[in-house]
């Protein structure tokens, strides 16, 4: 069935409310684990069409933000799922508390259990009205991106469409979409600043009502971090500074150099040549026809998997105004069907968004088995390793998309990888640090930024752009709005996906197996284990990121630039 066939119904809260009660009651009462497990069946079930409504107008609002039904339809949404996770920690309690627990833990496994758990600690019926404002507050965040419409070389653009433009190979022409773009944040800097300190003003009113002192350990809790802290977070963070932001410099320094510049200035660093970057060849046409090909060439599992995403349209990449910015997967259960939500923009991102959120919608797709809604999406950590490690996975093929460019954008893309990490990391140190000061200004909020980017982006140079160099930069991150605590996921699956990257260049690595392994087990498994399923080391081990960086330097340092 196509996407636009999907059926949405709004549900009936009071309906599902009383059959959710009896079906609990039922898991409550039952005589033996076999009548048990038919009830959480059942109950699985009438989850999975809750979470598959939801979903659907999650989808369609961003592909439309002005649309009145869906607006109205995500009101309900953000009104009632505290409602609908109320109900959830019902069935929680019922699974934590069940006498038949070890053979629970035999049929859906240690990881579910533990996400029981930490649920119900992050949970509680008193933080429903926070909840409620938080969804409100975050869409209304999605609503302020989705909106700009900005007059730039004769028409009216978006962010999304405006960001082309910052790729240029000419300088003026970055110049000026910079300006253009930054300019929206900044005349909307009060309505951002004011969005986000409300949010961080929930979010500690919630953290405080269930028992803790700040939002931190509760915005652990529910990313489901079952097998890392804070500390150890810092120590890997630490690890960053003392052994990538060097190697990162040294990269920053060589565009420079390429670029004829003395210092990078801010405008300069999506270019990576004179030239311009690597571009994909073609229209979104001929991408399409070559992903296909891809697909179908590296194994049997994709070909199927990209087909089927092809033909029920579960994928939509046009950008357009009014459209949600930025790019995700999601999955919709109820179809077992995963979606693809990019914004194309005629640039390499279009390749890297293609690949990365198919290495999503391929876990999903690979991990259809799962019925229990905590496990078919791996904790966060874990599902980037996916995403992060198909960008690499399909590098043998980039030839199909860039033609004689294909080692200019391999360079780029590899390049690119660290370069993120060091950004990754200070995304989070700064949500640490605002989240355990919850009542400092917005300029103190501004000031800590820039005081961190200087720390781990020092090259960055804003001295042409005061609302910038003053801290602003972050306003575009939805992460820090919407997702807090999730960016270091995405770094620590970098490193996990550098690996991937190293073993794919061995010919005698059974890489792509591990990789599908991975992908089958969906979030059944904890981080840790996951990795180990792909034969991947640690990202807390000692001297993780050292060992992975060697591989990368040396492949960097071997690339005559001077070629591209």
């Amino acid at each position: 069935m196509k996407f636009s066939k999907f059926k949405y119904t709004r549900p009936d809260y009071k309906v599902i409310k009383s059959k959710f009660i009896e079906i609990v009651d039922c898991i409550d009462t039952s005589k033996s684990y076999i009548n048990q497990k038919i009830q959480i069946e059942e109950l699985n079930r009438l989850r999975n069409n809750i979470q598959s409504m939801s979903t659907i107008v999650s989808i369609r609002y961003s592909l439309n933000t002005s649309d009145k039904f869906y607006i109205e339809e995500k009101e309900y949404w953000d009104e009632y799922s505290p409602m609908y996770e109320e109900l959830n920690s019902m069935f929680y309690k019922s699974i934590v508390n069940s006498k038949y627990i070890d053979k629970i833990e035999v049929d859906y496994g240690k990881q579910f259990l533990k996400i029981c758990d930490y649920s119900l600690k992050a949970f509680s019926s008193e933080i429903i009205p926070e909840l409620k404002e938080e969804n409100k507050l975050c869409s209304k965040y999605t609503k302020l991106l989705a909106s700009a419409e900005i007059k730039f070389d004769g028409q009216i653009k978006n962010l999304s469409g405006l960001n082309s433009y910052m790729y240029s190979e000419d300088r003026k022409i970055r110049e000026s979409a910079s300006k253009k773009y930054y300019n929206y944040f900044e005349e909307s800097e009060d309505e951002f600043d004011n969005l986000f300190g409300d949010l961080v003003k929930v979010r500690d009113m919630m953290a405080k009502k269930l028992g803790f002192d700040n939002f931190v350990d509760l915005g652990y809790l529910r990313m489901m971090r079952t097998e890392y802290n804070e500390n150890m977070v810092k120590i890997f963070r630490d690890q960053i500074i003392t052994d990538i932001v060097p190697l990162a410099n040294s990269l920053y320094e060589r565009q420079a150099k390429r670029l004829n510049l003395e210092k990078l200035d801010y405008i300069d660093e999506n270019i990576e040549f004179t030239n311009g970057n690597a571009k994909p060849i073609g229209d979104v046409d001929y991408i399409f026809s070559s992903a296909k090909k891809m697909y179908k060439e590296i194994s049997d599992e994709t070909n199927e998997f990209f087909n089927y995403i092809i033909e029920n349209e579960l994928i939509d990449y046009e950008t357009r105004a009014n459209k949600g910015a930025g790019g995700y997967c999601t999955y919709i259960p109820d179809h077992k069907a995963p979606f693809i939500f990019a914004n194309f923009n005629s640039t390499l991102d279009d390749i890297d968004v293609l690949t990365h959120e198919a290495g999503h919608a391929f876990q999903l797709y690979m991990s259809r088995w799962i019925e229990t809604p905590e496990i078919n999406f791996p904790t966060l950590d874990s599902c980037e390793i996916h995403s992060m490690s198909m960008e690499f996975i399909t590098w043998p093929w980039m030839d199909m998309f860039f033609k004689e460019d294909s080692e200019k954008y391999k360079f780029s893309h590899l390049s690119s990888a660290i370069k993120f990490i060091p950004y990754g990391a200070l995304v989070d140190e700064f949500q640490h640090e605002i989240y355990r000061n919850p009542d400092i200004s917005k300029n103190k909020r501004k000031n800590i930024w820039r005081t961190l980017e200087k720390k781990y982006l020092p090259h960055r140079d804003y001295s042409t752009c005061d609302f910038l160099e003053k801290g602003g930069w972050w306003y575009k991150q939805g992460h820090i709005f919407k997702n807090p605590f999730y960016y270091i996921d995405y770094v620590l699956a970098q490193v996990c996906a550098l690996q991937m990257w190293e073993k794919s260049r061995d010919r005698k690595s059974d890489y792509l197996s591990d990789y599908k392994k991975m992908c089958a087990v969906g979030g059944s498994k904890s981080f840790v284990e996951i990795i180990e399923i792909g034969n991947l080391n640690s990202p807390f081990e000692k001297n993780a990121l050292s060992k992975i960086i060697n591989s990368v330097k040396l492949y960097l340092d071997a690339v005559n630039e001077v070629c591209f």
